[in-house]
Order: structure tokens, then sequence, then C-alpha cells
């Protein structure tokens, strides 16, 4: 290896150990590996911000504005609409709103077809008396299915078209992944159907968890002890109604959380710190004279002298995305970020237990949090902060008007693309100017769909993916792998070049793994005298699988929670799961894509 080769090999491992380690977020990691790649001489500086002009990074965050143009004139939700009746056997429930997302998230982002039917799934699941952890869990691995079958269902078919054009002059077309990738979702979709979900763990699956809509058991509350209360100078021991499902994990007094026992002595102003059951909250509080900690009290009127009945306030449940603007902050920062708009109530983490004041806490993807505001201003600060609403709601069927011309702008720019009549970039750029035009996407809102660490670390990583070529770093692993595997039959090369991507995609981002894939695969073709497509795509599939951890992909981060799913949970369904898209997949790839 040349001294060149030897600084792009160390900076991607310690790249990819810094992905895996979680410790700083994607986006921080690409910047890092870039500037390392500038210091070192590997990148000229000039060229190290060119990825943010790439073709793959602006269809990313085109189609990013286009899926939530889809999402406000209503247009899936009509569609999903018009599934909600097919819900009454468990078999039937999950094949439809499974089967409903994957094809959804072929056309628009993966997490923003999860959305749209997630509410529709919790919902489905109260009225049918079933568990949320029979459905989740489905609905995660079909919206990443889905985004298999397009050369827009996912950024790694995304940079896997542009990685192909920049080598042989020619980019896959719209629907050269739909024969593989149908195929691998279908199966996918069937198995989960039919097998997959009964592997969920019994106690995630059962129907006599918490009849509340989401059956969230870890929730962490705080009571406050009034003046008048009767309970003053009493032991702890003698409140009412305190039981298994709803602990006192702590009293904070001024200011201070202390660990208590039975026997510890309320005193006034002190706020008890709750573990448990949310339901049961409210008639605890009820029958001990306690306040709910930071919710605006009866009589208390806003600034308008509007008391909280009038202000039409709600109790709404919501889930931290990846790359939330909440990310890291204090969840007392919540009030002040919203101007007044939502007040925190309670959190639940799954897995982890909480034993700090709640104002203490620092959100954290994947945490479920209740917040109290009005009809009006949840939604749309839930929507600004990068939280996904989880309450029942009716669904937003949109004017027939709407749907029309939002369905035919979508249309036409699928169709421009594929027939190759423009760029799937300019395709798309045509099809947001359209929606803002129409007024389907207000302007305001342009930009707020657009998830920026994506694309920041999408933008970042191009020039180092550029240098494991350029340095001759891909090559040389090329030809190392193609040594080792020769004598191999073409049918295991393809299978262990996907199950190489896809160990890589269930602990670092998917997108980062299709740049660090993609001239691997190709110079290991070439070593081989292989035609590169198959192991082009043997990559994108591969990256697209990321079933085995909550963090593998965002779909199952957002699940967790709501699902009452543990981090070993995934596994259970995600591993056949996998095994059989490689069975699937390898024989696929090499029936369409000849080696």
């Amino acid at each position: 290896m040349t001294i060149d080769q030897t600084m792009i090999a160390v900076i991607l491992l310690v790249t990819l150990g810094l992905f895996v380690s979680g410790r700083f977020r994607h986006d921080v990691v690409a910047a890092l590996a870039a500037l390392a790649c500038v210091l070192t001489g590997l990148v000229p500086a000039e060229r190290v911000f060119e990825g943010f002009s790439h073709p793959a990074v602006i269809t990313v965050a085109a189609v990013l504005v286009v899926s939530d143009a889809l999402r406000r004139s209503g247009l899936v939700d009509w569609i999903a609409s018009h599934l909600t009746g097919l819900t009454h056997n468990s078999t039937l429930h999950v094949l439809v709103l499974t089967a409903a997302v994957t094809v959804a998230s072929a056309f628009m982002n993966n997490v923003g077809a999860l959305a749209l039917f997630l509410p529709i799934a919790l919902a489905t699941a109260h009225h049918h008396q079933r568990s949320p952890g029979i459905l989740l869990m489905p609905l995660a691995f079909g919206s990443i299915l889905g985004g298999m079958t397009t050369a827009i269902g996912t950024p790694p078919n995304i940079i896997i078209a542009t990685f192909r054009a920049e080598q042989q002059a020619e980019s896959f077309a719209f629907f050269d992944f739909t024969a593989v990738g149908g195929v691998v979702a279908l199966c996918g979709v069937l198995f989960i159907a039919l097998i997959g979900w009964h592997l969920i763990p019994k106690a995630r699956r059962s129907s006599n968890q918490p009849q509340g809509l989401f059956a969230i058991e870890e929730y962490l509350v705080e009571l406050r002890l009034a003046e008048d209360n009767d309970l003053v100078g009493s032991e702890l021991s003698e409140l009412s109604g305190l039981n298994d499902g709803l602990e006192v994990v702590g009293v904070a007094r001024f200011g201070r959380l202390r660990t208590v026992s039975p026997r510890w002595r309320l005193a006034v102003g002190d706020v008890l710190l709750l573990r448990g059951d949310i339901e049961q909250v409210p008639g605890f509080a009820e029958d001990n004279g306690l306040l709910l900690e930071g919710a605006p009290q009866h009589g208390a009127g806003d600034t308008d002298g509007n008391t909280p009945a009038e202000r039409d306030l709600e109790l709404v449940e919501g889930v931290v995305q990846q790359g939330s603007r909440l990310d890291g902050r204090r969840i007392s920062e919540l009030s002040s970020l919203t101007a007044g708009g939502l007040t925190p109530l309670a959190l639940a983490r799954q897995g982890r237990i909480m034993n700090r004041r709640l104002a203490d806490q620092l959100f954290k993807p994947g945490d479920v949090l209740l917040v109290q505001g009005e009809r009006s201003v949840v939604d749309q600060q839930f929507y600004r902060l990068g939280v996904l609403p989880l309450a029942e709601r009716d669904l937003s069927l949109g004017q027939p008007r709407r749907l029309l011309l939002a369905g035919t702008v979508f249309a036409l720019a699928i169709t421009a693309g594929a027939a190759g009549w423009l760029p799937l970039p300019a395709a798309f750029c045509i099809a947001v100017l359209a929606y803002l035009l129409l007024d389907i996407l207000p302007l305001r809102s342009l930009y707020e769909p657009i998830d920026w660490p994506i694309l920041v670390l999408l933008a970042l990583m191009l020039p180092v993916g550029g240098a494991i070529q350029s340095t001759g770093l891909a090559a040389t692993i090329a030809d190392v792998a193609s040594g080792l595997v020769v004598e191999l039959p073409a049918f295991m090369i393809v299978a262990l070049v996907m199950l190489i991507t896809m160990c890589l995609s269930d602990v670092i981002n998917n997108a980062a793994t299709a740049v660090v894939m993609a001239p691997i695969a190709r110079d290991m073709a070439l070593a081989l005298n292989f035609n590169p497509d198959p192991l082009l795509m043997a990559v994108a599939v591969g990256a697209s699988c990321a079933f085995l951890t909550p963090i593998g992909h965002q779909s199952n981060t957002l699940v967790m929670g709501p699902g009452g799913y543990t981090f070993g949970d995934y596994w259970r369904m995600g591993l056949p799961l996998e095994l059989l898209i490689l069975l699937v997949g390898t024989p696929m790839l090499l029936w369409v894509w000849p080696i």
C-alpha cells in the first residue's frame, strides 16, 4: 500500500468506528472525515464542498420536499383511508398496513411514509384492541423495504445510480431497481405478514397491555404537593393508589432530587418524580390532591385572559426523530423553543431508566414525549421541531382538486425521470416549483422537510469516497478480496458483497455504507472480469437492509418507544428477514443483471 492509501485507510477505519460508536452525530463524523482528507492532501481544499452540488444530494433534498407536499395534499391519507377497513384479522391487519407503507416509501422518503401510516396503525390497533407491538415493527421494516424498489426510494439507490453514471457514463434508470427490489420487497412483506410478526416477543404482542393508544409503560412524570394538601407531614407510604404500575423514584425538595424511602415525610412544595403507566397518573393525582408539574392549572389564564378550556388544550404524544431540533436539548427548553405553545408533562425512554428531574433530561431520538398545547399549535410545532405526532387523529383527506393536482404533478415528474426526458434532480426540482405555484406547498415551509444532517453527511462523504477510489485503496481492497474469492462461484461472490454491505448498514448510516462500498464493489467486479452492475445492485440492496437493531435505520428508532420494543427485539424478525433477502436477492440479481 502507498502512503496515500494508508492514510485514507486509517481515516476510513476511524470514521467507521465513530459511526458505530454513536458518540457524535453522523454529519459531524462526515465533516471530520472530509477535514482529515483535506489536511492530509487527499482531497484538494477547493473540491471538498463540491458534494453539495452533486446530483445525489440535490435529488435527496428534492425527494424530501416532494414527500412533504404529498403529505400536505392528503393524497397518501386518502389512499390509507380506503385500507383501514381491511384490518379485522390480525394477519390481514399487518399485511395491509405493511404493504401500503412499502408502496408509499417506493416513491417518497422512508420516514415520511412511516410518519403518514404510524397514526393510522396506532388508531386501528386501539380500535381492534390489539397491541401496537404487532404493527409498528412491521410498519418500520416495510418502509425500509419499499425504498429498494425505485431510484428515489432511498439515498443508497440514488448514490449507486449517480456513481454508475460517473463511472460508466450512464445512470441506472428510475425503474432499474424495481425488478430485483420489487421481488425482494414483495417476499419481505409476505414474510412479515405471515411469519415475521409472530417472532416479535409475546410480551410486545399481548393485548393485555395498557389500553391506552400507545401502551408505553415507563413514562417519567412530576407531581407537586400544594400548601393546602392534607398529606403535608405524612409519610410517602400513606399516598393512596401507589402500586406496581406507578412508583415514586425520587422527591425534589428545594430544587434537589433526593432518593427516598416509604417513611419519607412530605413537605409543602415537594415534587414527586414518578415512573410508570401514564394512564394511572390523573387518578393518582386526583386521589392525593397533587398537581401536575408544569401544566396550566384550572382557572389560570393566558396573556389574553383565556382559560385553558377556552384555549382548547389537549394532551398529545410524539416521538423525537433523528435530526430533531430537540435532540440533545433539555426538556426545560421546550416551552421557550415553542414560545410557550407546548408544555412538557412526561417523557418515556424505552429500555433506559431515568432518575433525574424531568426538566434536566436531555432529549434523545426515539424518546416519547407527552405535551399539552392548543390543538392548532401542537401539529405545527411538532413538525417544526422534528417530532412525529402519535395522537389519534382523523385522516386529513384534503380537497379533491388538491389530491388530483398533487398526484398529477408527481406522476409527471416520475414519468419525465423514468423516460429520460429530464435528469431526476431536474424533474423533482420542477415538481417542487409546481407545488409552490399551486399552493400545495407553502413557501415558508419549503426547507423544513429537508433532513440537513443527512444532506451534510452525503455531501461530505462523497469526496471521502472519491479519495478511496483516487488513491487506489478501493482497487487494492478489491484485488485482495478477489484473490480470496476467485475460486468461488459468481452467486457466492454477489451474496458476499450483499452480506458485508448488510452488516455495515446495520451499524452505520445506509448512505455512508453505499458511498464506501460502491467503489470497492466496482473495482472488485473489474478485477474478476465481471459486469459491475450486479455487484453495485448488491450494494444497493444490502445498504437498505438495516433490520437487526433500532439504530440501523431511523424508521426502526421511531417505533421503538411507541411499540414498547427493546434493543434485542429487532433481530428476532430482522435476522430471518435479512437471510430471506439474501436468498431471494442473489439469484434475482444474477438473472436481471448477468455477470
